[in-house]
């Protein structure tokens, strides 16, 4: 298995296919797995590099706290261990906000930055976004990490016909491990990179599902406060969007980037 030892951990990584590289971060409780409709796409005309995060996958499990701060600088760290200068990046809900935090703190290795279904940030000072810190941390330290994707799955997928991916990924949520899957969910506490937005200079892409957690009119806001940023919305998909519409989702990427060629 390809790892690299990064700072106190050693990381997961998997490199397909030749040409500029392009860097997928994946979400919360995921890992290089859910890129398995993408991969295959990209790496036809990309060198794409999935990875498993800090806590997640493959990749070592230490002891919390964690920061999005700590997964920008390990991700850092491994394209400096491979002879990656610069890559295009795309990531998807906790990975969009990792790769938004990479995108400031190491903007030299950034070609362009594709965001899917992530916020700017994570404020503690509403009633609903501590109730679902609360909620989920009740479920996976009381129950079990399969609740906690029993519970997940049929919010993210509601349709009769997506069975197969609900049991999906009530099998891969299973696997996480607690306390690095609540280190990982706790770094997003308080975090925030608003008044850092306007330092991204690249090409950037955010692209939203008109049935996200998050609404779209957000992340158009906040794209607004991006310099050479554009929003797209994919309509009738929630959450996991490169899960639900790929074909749509791949077309997207596919042509952003080759704009950026």
């Amino acid at each position: 298995m390809p790892k690299e030892m990064v700072k106190d951990i050693e990381m997961y990584y998997e490199i397909t296919g030749e040409g500029e590289s392009l860097l997928l971060i994946h979400g919360l409780g995921s890992s290089t797995r859910d890129w398995e409709e993408q991969v295959p796409i990209f790496s036809q005309k990309y060198q794409v590099i999935t990875l498993d995060l800090r806590g997640h996958g493959k990749t070592d499990k230490p002891e919390g706290p964690y920061s999005i701060k700590m997964f920008a600088e390990d991700i850092a760290e491994l394209l400096k261990k491979l002879g990656i200068n610069s890559t295009h990046i795309l990531g998807i809900s906790l990975g969009g906000g990792v790769a938004f935090q990479f995108a400031i703190d190491f903007p030299d290795l950034v070609k362009s930055l594709i965001i899917v279904n992530a916020g700017i940030e994570y404020p503690m000072d509403s009633f609903k976004m501590k109730f679902e810190l609360f909620k989920r941390t009740f479920i996976v330290k009381l129950i079990s990490m399969k609740k906690m994707g029993e519970v997940l799955a049929p919010r993210l997928f509601i349709k009769p016909e997506q069975e197969e991916l609900r049991k999906k990924l009530i099998e891969r949520w299973a696997e996480n491990d607690k306390k690095a899957y609540l280190a990982a969910m706790n770094a997003l506490k308080g975090w925030s990179v608003r008044d850092q937005l306007n330092k991204i200079n690249f090409p950037t892409l955010v692209i939203g599902s008109d049935e996200d957690y998050t609404p779209s009119s957000v992340k158009e806001e906040y794209t607004a406060l991006i310099p050479n940023a554009r929003f797209i919305e994919i309509e009738d998909v929630r959450h996991a969007v490169p899960f639900e519409k790929p074909k749509e989702f791949n077309e997207i990427v596919m042509k952003f980037l080759m704009e950026q060629s």
